[in-house]
C-alpha cells in the first residue's frame, strides 16, 4: 500500500483569544492571559478562559434548537479551517465520500446537561442529542455534506490530539482525500467547575490575580484553569495540496500513541516517553532534530515533573537544546479540545518560526529544570520540527510531530 505525506493546509479556531489563528498566536507571544473569574456565586473562587462567541454568525434561531455550545464552536472552527484551506466541500470537484471528520470531545454538551439538571422538572426532549460527545462531529459533517467517516474520539485531555493522529493515518493510507481534524469542548458551567474543584486540580488565586493563576513548571504552581473552545486542522496529501496550489502550513510527519496502564489520573514518565519515541521514529528524526515542544504542562504538582522527566529521558544529552513552553497558562485547559488548539499553535510556531513563552513562571521548580521559552525570547529562525504533547486521564499519551513546509 502506498503512503502519502500529510500536509496541513487549513487552520480554524474559536478560542478565548479570538477566531483568528495569527491573532491568537500574537496574544500568546505577548503573554496576554484570557483567564478571568467566573461564577461568583460559587462557594470557592473559580476562574476560566471563555470564548466571546456570536452564534448568530453561524446559525439561525431555528437551527440552534438542540445544538449545544460545544457543537456551535466546532461548526464555526471547522468552517473557518475549510475557508482558510480554500475548500468548498459541496463543490462538484470534491468527492464527499472521500472526506472525513475526525473530532475529539472529552465531556460533550455540558451546558445541555446543566440545563436539564436545573430545569425545575422540565427537561428538553433534545437534551440527549445535544450533549452526546459525537454531536460536534455530526454537526460539522451535516453542515458540510461530509459522506465519508465521521468519527469522535473521547480520550480525556488527549481526545483531539488522538483525532488528528487518526485523521493523519487515513490521509497517509489514502483512505480519505481531505480530513477535517480537531476537537471542541465547552464545559464552563457551575456543575463542571464544582466537580473539578472537588478534584483539587484547579489553580488557586487571590482576588484580582486570576489572569496569572496558571503557572506551568513554576515552584509556586497550584493547578490549571479550565478553558473552552474549538480548533480544526485541514489535512490532505502533499500531492493533492500541490495539485490545487494550496498553502502548506506544515507537514504532520509523525505521531505516537501509548498507554501508561498504571493509574487512572496519575501520569507516568515511561508511558509518555514511549509516545515521544514513537512519534520520532515514524518521522525518521532524532531528538536533536526537534527544536520546540508545546508541552501538556497543566501546572499540577505531579504532572509537570513527570512530563519534564519523560522529555529528559528521550532527549538525553540534547535536552538543553529543546525549547519548551505550555500555552495553557494563557488560554486555559480545554480538555477534549486542548490537543487541537495546541497542535494549531505548534503549527504556527513552525510556520512563523516564533515560539510562545512559558508565561507566569517567575521561579522554575528545581525538579522542572529545562530550556523554557522566556517572555520576549520568541525567535526561532532555524526551527524545522516541533512536537505537541497531550497526556490524558486514563493513561493515554499522544504526541504529534510537525515539520516545516
Amino acid at each position: 500500500m502506498s503512503t502519502h505525506e500529510v500536509a496541513v493546509t487549513g487552520l480554524g479556531v474559536m478560542a478565548p483569544h479570538g477566531a483568528e489563528p495569527d491573532a491568537l498566536f500574537d496574544a500568546l507571544l505577548q503573554g496576554r492571559s484570557a483567564i478571568a473569574p467566573v461564577f461568583p456565586e460559587l462557594p470557592k473562587p473559580a476562574a476560566a478562559a471563555t470564548v466571546a462567541f456570536d452564534e448568530t454568525r453561524w446559525f439561525t434561531k431555528l437551527q440552534l434548537a438542540g445544538v449545544d455550545r460545544v457543537s456551535q464552536l466546532a461548526v464555526a472552527a471547522a468552517d473557518l479551517a475549510l475557508r482558510d484551506a480554500g475548500l468548498a466541500l459541496r463543490d462538484e470537484s470534491v468527492d464527499a465520500e472521500r472526506v472525513g471528520v475526525y473530532a475529539g470531545c472529552g465531556m460533550g454538551g455540558a451546558a445541555s446537561l446543566e440545563a436539564a439538571y436545573r430545569g425545575n422538572g422540565r427537561v428538553s426532549p433534545l437534551t440527549i442529542p445535544a450533549f452526546m460527545p459525537n454531536a460536534p462531529a455530526a454537526h460539522v459533517a451535516m453542515r458540510n455534506g461530509v459522506l465519508g467517516p465521521v468519527l469522535t474520539y473521547s480520550v480525556a485531555c488527549a481526545s483531539s490530539s488522538v483525532a488528528i493522529a487518526e485523521a493523519a493515518k487515513a490521509v497517509q493510507r489514502g483512505e480519505v482525500d481531505i480530513a477535517i481534524a480537531g476537537g471542541s469542548e465547552a464545559l464552563i458551567v457551575p456543575g463542571v467547575v464544582l466537580a473539578w474543584q472537588a478534584m483539587q486540580t484547579l489553580a488557586g488565586f487571590q482576588p484580582g490575580e486570576a489572569a496569572g493563576a496558571v503557572r506551568p513548571f513554576a515552584t509556586d504552581r497550584s493547578g490549571f484553569a479550565l478553558g473552552e473552545g474549538s480548533a480544526f486542522l485541514i489535512l490532505e496529501s502533499a500531492e493533492r495540496a500541490r495539485a490545487r496550489g494550496a498553502r502548506r502550513y506544515a507537514t504532520l510527519a509523525g505521531w505516537g500513541l501509548s498507554s501508561d496502564a498504571t493509574h487512572l489520573t496519575k501520569p507516568d514518565a515511561p508511558g509518555q516517553a514511549r509516545a515521544l519515541r514513537a512519534a520520532l521514529r515514524q518521522a525518521g528524526l532524532q531528538p536533536r532534530d526537534v527544536g520546540y515542544c508545546n508541552a501538556h504542562g497543566t501546572a499540577t504538582r505531579i504532572g509537570d515533573v513527570v512530563e519534564r522527566n519523560a522529555l529528559a529521558e528521550v532527549w538525553g544529552s540534547d535536552f538543553d537544546a529543546l525549547r519548551v513552553s505550555s500555552t495553557k497558562a494563557l488560554h486555559g485547559h480545554m480538555l477534549g479540545a486542548a490537543g487541537a488548539i495546541e497542535a494549531l499553535i505548534t503549527v504556527l510556531a513552525l510556520h512563523r518560526r516564533e515560539l510562545p513563552p512559558n508565561a507566569n513562571c517567575r521561579e522554575v521548580d528545581p525538579d522542572c529544570q529545562m530550556n523554557l521559552v522566556a517572555p520576549g525570547d520568541s525567535a526561532a529562525p532555524a526551527l524545522d520540527a516541533a512536537i505537541s504533547n497531550s497526556f490524558a486521564f486514563g493513561g493515554t499519551n499522544s504526541v504529534l510531530l510537525f515539520r516545516k513546509g
